[in-house]
């Protein structure tokens, strides 16, 4: 009985977890639209469609979803290597970003949660933060 209700308080105690990770996520991707509305639609396009054969889409993008911590990076020292977003290869250099962390973070869930993607692991301040500061060491 005890073992009972020690599972039924867990329970509870974890599912009411859940709506405050959803605002707490939700709250991240609204912020993030706003910063990608002003730094990035004029290359990805508002509706994340990129720019032909120039600029790669965010829709729907393999490359976005399986390549996190590289769209961080991109985003924080800029895009300087070939990559292949839904089979077709971008080599045009991508600059650098002035965001901050959180901003980063923002517009990663943002876009990682629009035009058909799904990612309900948000991105953190603190993961770009150990990102910026991994490679920023490599730059030096």
């Amino acid at each position: 009985m005890n073992r009972v209700i020690t599972l039924l308080l867990l329970f509870v105690l974890y599912s009411s977890t859940l709506p405050a990770q959803k605002s707490s996520l939700q709250l991240s991707i609204n912020s993030g639209e706003k910063i990608y509305t002003k730094k990035c639609a004029v290359c990805h396009s508002k509706n994340g469609q990129g720019k032909g054969k120039r600029i790669p889409p965010l829709v729907n993008s393999d490359y976005l979803m399986n390549n996190q911590e590289a769209s961080i990076r991109g985003i924080l020292f800029g895009q300087n290597e070939e990559i292949i977003v839904n089979g077709q290869r971008y080599n045009r250099k991508m600059k650098a970003v002035k965001l901050s962390d959180v901003e980063i973070a923002n517009v990663m869930n943002y876009i990682q949660n629009s035009w058909g993607n799904t990612n309900l692991t948000p991105v953190t301040k603190a993961q770009v933060m150990f990102i910026r500061q991994e490679y920023s060491k490599d730059l030096n």
